[in-house]
């Protein structure tokens, strides 16, 4: 274990092996750091804070702060990261805004300098998210998305795997899996080809999400007939069906697509229940 004689650790604070605490760096009473975690000069790590192993925490991040909630009294909630993520300089992830509440973020990101993500949002894991791009509270991005740079997300937007943000856009509405979207406001563009194919998708899959997006997007379908009619072509394909599961349980609606000239039927989302469009 390194601590730099400068840092400030509390005596209460948990410390895995081989951490490395550098210059000016403090750390809280109620904060985890995993084994071999390194923590940047400057950096801050505060509230009830677990980080896992082999993380690297750059200059000047502060993690586990206050929400930035006007009024808030919340005494205790959490941050919870997990191991071998990256968190660049300046950035910025507070604590959960709710009593006992938790900001999580998997394994394996990579959060570059200046994001700010903040109170209650659930980060998945291999997460890209590019310089001062902005998160608010109870955001939800899945697995290997893809943020660029200064993005703004608004409140409670899910984010699906593999769905890429393009640099500077304003992100109002759920982004579905697979699909990449771009401008202000975003708007589907397509799918996320080049990231698809560093994942590993095959060609004939890449075709199945294809015609899945044809269906949604420029079908002149309702969104509820589009995804039924979806599911009985392509209903064989987990990954299909992860998308149309991601839709069905959208609430804030999906980003329209970049040619579509009926804004409310992209909106329209089915409701299984009743099967009336919401």
């Amino acid at each position: 274990m390194k601590i730099h004689p400068t840092a400030i650790v509390h005596p209460r604070a948990e410390l895995g092996s081989e951490v490395e605490i550098s210059p000016m760096a403090q750390i809280g009473e109620h904060v985890t750091l995993g084994d071999r975690t390194r923590i940047g000069p400057g950096a801050i790590i505060t509230g009830w804070t677990s980080i896992g192993s082999d993380c690297e925490i750059h200059p000047g991040a502060i993690i586990g702060h206050d929400p930035q909630i006007k009024g808030c009294k919340v005494k205790r909630s959490y941050t919870e990261i997990g191991n071998g993520n990256v968190i660049r300089e300046y950035v910025t992830i507070h604590r959960a805004g709710n009593e006992e509440g938790v900001t999580r973020i998997g394994n394996q990101n990579f959060i570059m300098g200046n994001v700010h993500i903040a109170h209650n949002c659930e980060i998945g894991n291999e997460v890209i998210i590019t310089n001062y791009a902005g998160l608010t509270g109870h955001v939800e991005v899945g697995d290997r998305a893809f943020i660029s740079g200064l993005a703004a997300i608004h409140q409670f937007v899910r984010i699906g795997e593999l769905a890429m943000i393009g640099g500077s856009s304003k992100v109002v509405q759920d982004v579905p899996p697979y699909f990449l979207v771009d401008g202000h406001p975003a708007t589907a563009c397509g799918l996320n080809t080049v990231g698809l194919k560093r994942a590993g998708f095959p060609l004939p899959l890449r075709n199945h999400l294809k015609k899945a997006y044809r269906l949604l997007y420029r079908s002149n379908l309702l969104i509820s007939a589009a995804l039924s009619q979806i599911e009985e072509e392509l209903g064989e394909c987990p990954e299909v069906n992860r998308l149309v599961t991601f839709i069905r349980a959208s609430k804030r609606g999906i980003c329209k697509d970049r040619s579509q000239k009926s804004e409310h039927r992209i909106q329209t989302i089915c409701d299984p229940l009743s099967g009336s469009d919401i």
